[in-house]
């Protein structure tokens, strides 16, 4: 009986220190998702900004005759 519980134990403990690890693992994976959203609105301005200007440009250009 003594050894079932030793083993039992040590499974609980081994689960403790699983999740004490998923736990680990989340908190990273969701600061890389915040970081990548953070990168990914900035590129999305960014890529906004120069169709703006593009688009600017090709107003200037003169009329092409047909």
């Amino acid at each position: 009986m003594e050894q079932q519980l030793d083993l039992l134990a040590e499974k609980v403990e081994r689960v403790s220190a699983l999740v004490v690890a998923l736990r680990a693992e989340k908190a990273a994976l969701t600061e890389r998702l915040l970081a990548a959203e953070s990168g990914r609105a900035a590129l999305q301005q960014s890529v906004e900004a120069a169709r703006e200007r593009i688009e600017a440009l090709i107003r200037q250009l003169p009329e092409g005759k047909a």
